[in-house]
Formats: structure tokens, C-alpha cells, sequence
């Protein structure tokens, strides 16, 4: 079991860096095919999301990709954001949510889409502080309620509505995890939720994929690391949609 899980933790870490996400949409489903209850694996992978996100986001920094004090407002108004997630899922129907979700990513593929992918990755954006802890705050509201991480929605709206660069927003969307997964993690650890010895041997492990992904990507021409994303963003698209219809 546990060599299953180090590989895992690997191909997780992996997807983690390469598209700067927390990895859970992956490393969920995939715990619970190995005989994992659902809390039990949502445990481990938010303790994952603690080890990729926090290496991730030092490896981006050091590599320049990463802005700490835009990619610090965007967390702060994330982490402000996901508090209000309890209190709107008792006012809000779920297909309310589920389709509001599906209206943000899909415009905001459709703008990613259309975004030049050859930007240059030096030229600064002068983005009012207001603006990145609004969008944060969005996406964290959103997003908690819906149970995902967040950078889903934040990269293709940093790229395709604030003309964002590519490497940093793929590097912004990883740091923004660091904040929701410490949070998760503090709170899932307080109810007792957290499988601690599985959680740390697959967050160790998904530190060697991080290192991967994040080589890969900056060896990626953002042409054809856009086009990775924008397929990322349409199968998951397509899930909400089937979940959203067909149940």
C-alpha cells in the first residue's frame, strides 16, 4: 500500500506543479479506488495540498514566477472568502451553485481561450489591491462551497480577465492553495479527520512530483502549456456538466 501511494503521491505532486493546483480533484477519487473512506481521503489530501502548495509556491518564487505580495492578498481574500462558504450553502440551492460554477469557468475559458499565449511573462500588470483581494474573495466563496481548492477558477480568471501572465498566474493559483489547505488542514485536524502517517507519506512524496512539474512547466512553451490548461479546465467542465444533469 504504501508504494501505491508514493507513486500517487508523485503523479499528484506532479500535476500539482505542472498546472499549479492543489491536486485534490485528482488524488481524491483516486484514494477511495484504493479502499479509502471519503473523510479519510479528503484528509490526506489536504495534507498533500500543505506539502506541494508551500513547496510548490517556494520553488516558483525562487524561479521569479511568483509575486508573494499579489499572491498574498489573492490568499487573504480567499481564506476571508471561504468563511463565508457555511453560510452560504444553507441560503443557496446547490444547483444554484453548481450552475454559478459553471458560468464563472466557462467564461473564464472562453477569455483564457482568447488570451494571447506569448505574453511577456516581465511585463508587470499594475492591478489595484482591492481588485486581487475582491477576486480572491470571490473565488474562495465559490469555490470552498463547492469543496474544491480554488486555483481552478483563479488561473483562467487571472490570465483571461486581468490579462495575468501565464507562468505567474499557473504560480499564483498554487500559492492561493497554500492558504486553503492550511486552513482545511488546521480545521480537519481539530475534528480528528486527518490520517496523519498516510497523509505525510504521500505529501512527501508529491514533494518530488512538485519538483518535477514545476522543471516540466518552465521548459513548456506557454503556448503549449496554455493548451494543457485549457484541456485541464474543459474536462473538468464537462464533469460539473454531467454532474449538474445527469446527477
Amino acid at each position: 500500500m504504501e508504494w501505491t501511494l508514493i507513486a500517487v503521491g508523485v503523479v499528484v505532486g506532479g500535476m500539482s506543479g505542472f498546472f499549479g493546483i492543489g491536486g485534490g480533484t485528482m488524488l481524491v477519487p483516486a484514494l477511495i479506488f484504493l479502499g479509502f473512506d471519503i473523510k479519510t481521503a479528503i484528509g490526506i489530501s489536504v495534507t498533500q495540498m500543505v506539502f506541494s502548495s508551500l513547496y510548490g509556491s517556494w520553488l516558483n518564487h525562487r524561479r521569479g514566477h511568483l509575486n508573494l505580495k499579489e499572491g498574498g492578498l489573492i490568499g487573504m481574500g480567499g481564506f476571508l472568502g471561504a468563511l463565508g462558504s457555511g453560510w452560504l450553502l444553507k441560503i443557496v440551492p446547490d444547483i444554484v451553485l453548481e450552475t454559478a460554477f459553471v458560468g464563472v469557468v466557462g467564461f473564464a475559458l472562453y477569455r483564457f481561450f482568447r488570451s494571447p499565449a506569448e505574453e511577456d511573462p516581465n511585463q508587470e500588470h499594475d492591478l489595484a489591491p482591492w481588485v486581487l483581494f475582491a477576486v480572491g474573495a470571490v473565488i474562495g466563496l465559490l469555490a470552498i462551497s463547492m469543496g474544491i481548492g480554488g486555483s481552478i477558477l483563479l488561473t483562467p480568471i487571472l490570465v483571461g480577465l486581468l490579462h495575468y501572465p501565464l507562468k505567474k498566474a499557473v504560480s499564483a493559483g498554487l500559492f492561493f492553495v497554500v492558504f486553503s489547505s492550511v486552513s482545511g488542514f488546521i480545521s480537519l485536524s481539530m475534528t480528528g479527520h486527518i490520517d496523519y502517517m498516510h497523509g505525510i507519506v504521500v505529501g512527501v512524496a508529491s514533494l518530488f512530483g512538485v519538483q518535477a512539474g514545476i522543471w516540466l512547466a518552465s521548459k513548456t512553451g506557454n503556448k503549449k502549456h496554455k493548451n494543457a490548461l485549457i484541456v485541464l479546465y474543459a474536462v473538468i467542465l464537462a464533469l460539473m456538466l454531467k454532474k449538474i444533469f445527469l446527477g
